[in-house]
């Protein structure tokens, strides 16, 4: 371990003071930084000098940790797929989308038609009826044609009421 250079102060400090009422020589107020402390050199003079704290005891060793469990190593190894296939559906989705709207825009082409083309006999059978010139006689249509033989001729009549 390097060592570290001592910090000398410049005025001695006697080593010899007069001992107080216990007997035991006064010691020097210690500065308030941490990590600075009083010191005996090898010549011995007492000075304060930096200090490494004291090393403090390891934690015991433990338990190794238990294994992981397999139903967790494939949700961890399913998560970006199922991302990457959300991802990519939002993609295709973002494409396909004029298409879903020109495709929704010639469905409801469609439905206006046959609504049209169900409502247009009813709405065309009632304004006549109560047109001005009164309601038209409907006219009633027959026909009967008979044939003879698999090549025969066919006849028929028409009946008009």
């Amino acid at each position: 371990m390097p060592r570290e250079p001592a910090l000398h102060i410049p005025t001695p400090i006697p080593w010899n003071p007069a001992p107080d009422h216990h007997g035991a020589a006064p010691m020097p107020v210690l500065p308030s930084v941490s990590g600075i402390s009083w010191v005996t050199l090898p010549d011995g003079t007492r000075t304060l000098a930096y200090t490494h704290p004291t090393p403090t005891m390891a934690a015991p060793a433990t338990a190794p940790p238990a294994p992981v469990p397999a139903w967790a190593k494939t949700t961890a190894l399913l998560a970006p797929t199922i991302g990457g296939g959300i991802g990519a559906a939002g993609i295709g989705i973002s494409y396909a989308t004029p298409g879903v709207l020109a495709m929704a825009e010639a469905l409801w082409a469609l439905i206006a038609l046959i609504a049209v083309g169900t409502l247009a006999p009813l709405l065309l059978r009632t304004s006549r009826a109560t047109g001005s010139r009164g309601g038209a006689p409907v006219q009633h249509v027959t026909q009967n044609i008979t044939a003879t033989g698999l090549f025969g001729k066919a006849t028929g009549t028409i009946n008009q009421r």
